[in-house]
């Protein structure tokens, strides 16, 4: 080994440490984006608590609960394909991991009909859809709907994220070493369940406002 070689990676270990580390910093500056919009639609409910009442009431707190349902579930599923990297098996470790994608992409489809009907509904500000609300306060109720396609179109595109990666390491897998198998399981399932996480606290928020 050379005197300028690094030797950060020279074991699985520091590797495997190496990546947690890096996904970790990535997941900070993730929470912190999270963290910001939580706090503009927090300061606005307390300024229009009435209005952001009114229009929550609006969304489909069944659906809703679904999607918490199905995303708890695929942090079990992720957990156990933790748990089975580390004991080697790692056929059944591909099997947890497809069903916490799968688990996924169900979430993406069922909030693909939640927003299809919001749509209909004429409770989707953006993209120069009309506005129809019969509430009280429409201003501020369009604000809360607003925020509310920002927040989990933003978890979305993460949870998106997470699946892409998840099938990349799997089309992968056969090249790679035992080493790098768990320590890309390990990453992946740290920043799953930081989303899951996310639709933890997004889903009261949003969807439980004095119901």
């Amino acid at each position: 080994m050379s005197g300028t070689e690094s030797v950060a990676f020279d074991t699985p270990q520091r590797e495997r440490r190496g990546d947690n580390f890096a996904m970790w910093v990535f997941i900070a500056s993730e929470a912190m984006l999270f963290g910001a919009i939580f706090l503009v639609f927090l300061v606005a409910h307390i300024d229009f608590g009435r209005a952001f009442a009114g229009a929550s009431k609006h969304l489909s707190l069944p659906l809703g609960t679904f999607n918490t349902v199905l995303l708890i579930t695929s942090s079990f599923t992720m957990a156990l394909a933790h748990m089975l990297a580390l004991q080697r098996r790692w056929r059944a470790t591909v099997w947890a991991l497809l069903a916490t994608s799968a688990l996924g992409v169900c979430f993406l489809v069922v909030k693909g009909i939640e927003y299809g009907k919001e749509i209909q509904e004429g409770l989707a500000p953006l993209l120069g859809l009309p506005f129809r609300y019969s509430g009280p306060d429409p201003v501020h109720a369009e604000f809360f709907f607003g925020l509310y396609f920002a927040m989990t179109s933003l978890h979305a595109l993460h949870l998106i994220g997470g699946i892409v990666v998840i099938t990349g390491m799997i089309a992968l897998w056969r090249t790679a070493n035992p080493a790098s198998r768990l320590g890309r399981v390990v990453a992946v399932g740290l920043y799953w369940h930081f989303v899951d996480i996310i639709w933890v606290f997004m889903f009261p928020v949003l969807y439980l406002i004095n119901r």
